[in-house]
């Protein structure tokens, strides 16, 4: 019987490791306190790697920025799928807050990675703009689902979408600082109750 030849396991793209160790650096340490050879060292990747595939930390810093934007909008999109109407596409979006908040974390809870980063850039920063329309794209989601639930009051849809991205961010703001969830579900339960009382 002849002898079978064992495949060695495949290695994953030194981009997907790169921003894989960046966002796990970059979340516990910050963006400024993570360097390249410490994010090349937790790849596992030469340093050459890193700059065959981003053209600088701070192209690195971007693509882990939209990686962040993603990751968040898979969490919603999974609550959102089970939600059957506006109210709960509402909640769906404190749920993945708390989804985002509950993930496993080297070094714990610190809020939101997007806003954590967001305050190491300098105003002006391509950065502090990415993570600004992410929180516009959330108040967005927010948003449309208030609309639906005051089809004939838009201004007032829109003044109660803002209410609750305030809410939201306050409590994730507060759940960072206290490494857990709890004001977040606070939130939330106070968003219930502004929801009734439309």
């Amino acid at each position: 019987m002849p002898a079978q030849k064992t495949q060695a396991p495949s290695r994953r793209p030194a981009r997907e490791l790169l921003l894989e160790a960046a966002a796990e650096l970059f979340y516990a340490n910050g963006v400024a306190g993570t360097g390249i050879d410490a994010i090349t060292a937790e790849a596992g990747v030469a340093k050459k790697s890193l700059y065959n595939n981003f053209a600088s930390k701070a192209d690195l810093v971007a693509a882990y920025l939209e990686a962040r934007h993603a990751e968040w909008l898979d969490l919603y999109s999974a609550r959102a799928a089970t939600a059957a109407n506006p109210s709960e596409r509402v909640l769906a979006v404190f749920d993945a807050y708390a989804d985002h908040a509950n993930s496993a974390y080297r070094h714990g809870f610190r809020g939101c990675g997007l806003l954590n980063a967001a305050a190491e850039f300098p105003a002006g920063d391509g950065g502090r703009d990415a993570v600004r329309r992410h929180k516009e794209d959330v108040e967005e989601l927010l948003a449309a689902a208030v609309r639906e639930l005051l089809p004939e009051t838009q201004e007032r849809a829109a003044e109660v979408a803002r209410h609750l991205a305030f809410l939201l961010e306050g409590s994730m703001a507060r759940a960072g600082l206290e490494g857990d969830d709890t004001r977040l579900r606070d939130a939330r339960r106070i968003a219930v109750e502004i929801l009734a009382a439309l």
